[in-house]
């Protein structure tokens, strides 16, 4: 894949982003796990000792004020947590990695054939609904658990989530992912193509298909790699001309978002295919063009529930950094210097 970049300066945006990151008053929720765990692949790519030294003393402090409970969305810091237990060994990281594997296999809501259910607290938020989010948050992080302890029961489930929000949230007809999907009403909602869900899912099947030792003995790994060929074959065509997608990508009016286009990228760069050379490229410009000097990610649009219309999607304020905006951007900002 060819990209024009310099790896020096790869390096210095990846530590302004990690160094503004460090500053956010991030909690034990999504928003930290999705930033914590790009800061995490920025150590794994850059072997910045700092950056695992600043997660552990977060992390130590946090054990010690107290943890929250967990939903589906708080499974997202275990990101962070496997890396901390790679690099040093401390059982205390395993034990928190293996108390949220617990309540994701016996306690989190779930339907239909075991699909997790989206929960972002301990209520039952969204009846039967299957969201994009989940992907990262939970399938993602289970799958990892599971390539790291070799339990097989646990990479088979991660990927039986995938298989099944694979079935439910994306249009095989254009290619495109929906948001979410209402099992008790059998439809997508509002049915928007919703770029940060086209994101979650893209990067977590490119990392699937890239760390799963073996992956072709299981079959749903065969759902995957076909999934993710056609979406992104569709995506790539929706590129704005600045190299950002839109908020909702098949909407021309809709506002570029910096978060999805980043991950979307780094799928792309992970992917590992050289026709996406000048997608990756104009993503990776437009992504930059919007860091500032001090690392903050911009254009990146709040919290997103499934809303009612396309208004609501387009009427999603992107004015604050959001955790979420600079561990996607840390994503593909170390995909792309892994490969140059």
């Amino acid at each position: 894949m060819k990209i024009k970049a310099s790896q020096t300066e790869l390096k210095q945006l990846i530590d302004q982003v990690v160094d503004y990151t460090f500053g956010m008053d991030l909690t034990w929720d999504w928003p930290g796990g999705v930033a914590f765990y790009g800061v995490s692949r920025a150590f794994e790519v850059t072997g910045e000792q700092a950056y695992l030294n600043r997660m552990k003393e977060w992390v130590d402090e946090y054990i010690e004020v107290g943890l929250p409970v967990w939903t589906v969305n708080t499974c997202a810091m275990g990101h962070m947590l496997i890396t901390l237990y790679e690099q040093t060994g401390d059982q205390k990281y395993l034990d928190l990695i293996m108390s949220k594997v617990d309540y994701l296999r016996n306690d989190a809501l779930r339907f239909g054939d075991r699909v997790l259910q989206h929960t972002v607290s301990a209520n039952n938020d969204f009846p039967e609904q299957a969201w994009a989010d989940t992907l990262f948050m939970a399938a993602y992080f289970l799958l990892r658990v599971g390539i790291m302890l070799k339990e097989k029961p646990l990479v088979d489930d991660a990927l039986h989530q995938f298989f099944w929000h694979i079935n439910y949230l994306q249009d095989e007809h254009t290619g495109l992912w929906y948001h979410g999907y209402n099992n008790i009403k059998k439809d997508h909602m509002s049915g928007m193509y919703w770029a940060r869900a086209n994101a979650w899912a893209a990067y977590t099947m490119s990392r699937a298909a890239r760390i799963l030792p073996e992956a072709y003995l299981y079959p749903p790994m065969m759902h995957i790699w076909s999934s993710l060929r056609d979406q992104l074959a569709a995506i790539k065509k929706l590129q704005k001309e600045d190299g950002l997608w839109g908020t909702v990508l098949d909407y021309p009016d809709a506002y570029g978002e910096v978060s999805a286009t980043a991950g979307i990228c780094a799928a792309m760069v992970t992917q590992h295919n050289p026709m996406h050379s000048k997608y990756v490229q104009k993503a990776l410009d437009g992504v930059i063009a919007n860091i500032a000097s001090n690392g903050r990610v911009q254009n990146v649009s709040g919290g997103t529930a499934v809303m009612n219309d396309i208004e609501g999607y387009l009427n999603i304020d992107r004015k604050w950094a959001q955790g979420w905006g600079q561990g996607l951007a840390l994503a593909q900002l170390t995909a792309v210097l892994e490969v140059i």
